[in-house]
């Protein structure tokens, strides 16, 4: 149930011919992992909280540095040097106080992955390296746990949402992790601060499709240009 001070909150998104009360209860009742507090972290993260996602897990190991400070909206200058995790929960729960949110500041393995991910119902992996995301992906694939995915280089992003009701995986899309050095980060290629937002932003959407059982992308790889403005559809 909604408490009274939880309707008045999301009234806008009650009135909303498909989501209503029983949405709202859905998405209070939903738990939410976030791999990354970072770029795409941080977008996802501020409007998991604001809709009213119930549980919303956060994992990350890395510190705020200033050349963070342009696309992860999250931080100040006041913040660098702090974990990002431990920053992003604290302010994330003055955002929205209905929220339970969880912070694991550490390093993401198959080990804890394996332990953390049954917590869960939809995973979102908002990292920035492949050996991560390759180990997200195999242990959702082996806890039959939906696993929304998103990328950003330049600008450029990719979505998908992997082992969804029986679909496919990263694995499947793409079998092996590409070399390091073939697939610059954004740290050397450089990314200007809209692009992990506005992707974030589809990632998020994504996850609400998945609670009000709307997803219908299944098996299709979304490429988006945000400098031409569009959005590719690849099956596979």
């Amino acid at each position: 149930m909604l408490s009274k001070e939880e309707f008045n909150r999301y009234t806008k998104q009650i009135m909303l011919e498909d989501v209503g009360i029983n949405g709202q209860i859905k998405l209070k009742q939903a738990k939410v992992l976030v791999i990354g507090a970072g770029g795409l972290g941080s977008p996802i993260l501020q409007y998991l909280v604001s809709m009213g996602i119930g549980t919303i897990g956060v994992i990350d190991f890395d510190v705020i540095e200033v050349s963070n400070l342009h696309r992860q909206i999250l931080y100040g200058p006041a913040d660098v040097g702090q974990p990002k995790v431990i920053v992003a929960v604290e302010k994330l729960r003055q955002q929205n106080p209905f929220i339970e949110l969880i912070a694991y500041n550490e390093l993401l393995s198959e080990e804890n992955a394996a332990m953390i991910f049954p917590l869960y119902d939809i995973i979102v992996d908002g990292c920035d390296n492949f050996l991560t995301r390759y180990n997200v992906n195999d242990v959702c694939v082996q806890l039959n746990k939906p696993l929304i995915y998103g990328s950003i280089l330049g600008y450029q992003g990719q979505l998908a949402v992997f082992n969804y009701q029986g679909s496919k995986n990263l694995r499947d899309l793409f079998p092996e992790p590409p070399n390091a050095e073939d697939v610059p980060s954004c740290s050397e290629n450089g990314v200007m601060g809209h692009i992990p937002g506005s992707v974030g932003l589809y990632m998020a959407n994504l996850v609400t499709q998945l609670i009000f059982g709307q997803f219908e992308g299944v098996n299709t790889l979304f490429l988006i240009d945000l400098k031409g403005i569009g959005i590719t559809k690849l099956r596979y």
